[in-house]
């Protein structure tokens, strides 16, 4: 049984992402109010926020952690069209900060010509390099030569995928089986094209990304987009949230000795889910791509699992105000958490605890990230 705690946030307006560090000891937070906050968690498990600063000139829509082999670097994007890379520096504050943590712009990506909605970092297995998708139908990766100079990164690639991005995400296996592949989620409204989510996959030959696959029958909105972790399956695993939620499964097919184009796969849905009956905003995996975490418009972040069929199931269902939601059962369902959604603004709370369980991306809905509003996703516990 875990229990909700709520955070007094302290943001001015909407808060759009949550994002857990490696380790869930770390959480930051983003907000339209322009800002980026950083909490920390103690020894009792409460949460304190150690940094606080202006981040963009628009609303920030997206914050996200690189692996801790790189230090304490964070990304951030924004409506301003940039996104910005923001290093943790120590022993530098004045006496006025002393105890706070002091963190330093590294570098402005200012390639996008419309807002930057989603940014990721790479699988650390492929190095330090970061990922933009935005508005203007344009997927950018970039790298970081040396790690010990993060003012310094390179535009590696540009793939244009026809139409607007809302989210994006890596594909974390490292096999060597598989390539590097990613997933990019579109909200665009234009009907000509249906297929809204599409994988692409990097080629050794041509040292650029093709698209593997389009997935067809993803026709409405998608808010999210996360890649299960691959614990050593030949498969992958990919998530969606649009009007609903959504599992597929991603089969590689055996490529001929000769082919140089990207892997084919066989796309299966294996789950499908409406129980939100609203607009699904964020989906995250726990480490073990056992637990899906989904929050929607309905104030609610709601838990699936899969039986040993590969059947999953709603496992359970964690309200907005920290209160049991009663089954059909009439027994409290085993979780409740602080969900941040377009419909409770004003609450502004983030759920430490259940949050951290989730992992790094726990969901939420629009107005808070990690199990909050929009996205994001990582790992603390097991399951």
């Amino acid at each position: 049984m875990f229990v909700a705690r709520s955070i007094a946030a302290d943001h001015k307006d909407l808060i759009h992402d949550v994002s857990y560090d490696f380790h869930g000891r770390r959480m930051a937070t983003c907000s339209s109010d322009q800002s980026v906050k950083v909490w920390d968690k103690s020894e009792n498990g409460e949460w304190h926020c150690t940094a606080s600063w202006k981040t963009h000139s628009g609303s920030v829509w997206r914050v996200t952690w690189a692996h801790p082999e790189f230090g304490q670097v964070l990304a951030s994007c924004s409506f301003d069209r940039t996104a910005a890379v923001w290093e943790e520096i120590v022993g530098e504050s004045n006496d006025k900060q002393r105890g706070l943590s002091h963190w330093i712009k590294r570098t402005t990506l200012v390639d996008s010509r419309t807002s930057v909605t989603d940014v990721k970092f790479a699988p650390k297995h492929m190095g330090l390099m970061l990922t933009t998708c935005s508005a203007d139908g344009v997927v950018r990766i970039y790298e970081a030569p040396d790690v010990m100079n993060l003012s310094q990164w390179s535009l590696q690639h540009e793939i244009s995928c026809k139409l607007s991005c809302s989210c994006i995400s890596w594909n974390p296996s490292s096999s060597r089986a598989h390539q590097p592949m990613f997933a990019v989620g579109s909200d665009d409204s234009n009907v000509t094209y249906s297929g809204k989510v599409q994988i692409y996959e990097y080629n050794e030959n041509t040292r650029k990304y093709a698209k593997a696959e389009t997935l067809m029958t993803v026709t409405d909105a998608v808010h999210d987009i996360a890649f299960a972790p691959n614990l050593g399956r030949s498969f992958h695993v990919l998530a969606i949230a649009t009007k609903d939620v959504r599992i597929f499964k991603l089969v590689p097919m055996r490529k001929e000795s000769a082919s140089t184009g990207p892997t084919k796969l066989e796309v299966q849905i294996v789950a499908q889910f409406d129980n939100h009956n609203s607009q699904v905003w964020r989906v995250s995996w726990n480490i073990t791509s056992t637990l899906l975490a989904s929050s929607g418009d309905d104030g609610c972040v709601r838990l699936w699992k899969a039986n040993y069929m590969d059947n999953w199931k709603c496992t359970g269902i964690l309200k907005g105000d920290g209160s049991p939601l009663t089954g059909s059962s009439g027994q409290p369902t085993a979780m409740s958490t602080v969900v941040g959604s377009s419909v409770q603004t004003s609450q502004n709370a983030l759920n430490g605890m259940s949050a951290g369980r989730i992992g790094k991306r726990a969901p939420f809905a629009p107005p808070l990230r990690q199990l909050t509003s929009p996205k994001t996703y990582q790992h603390p516990a097991y399951y």
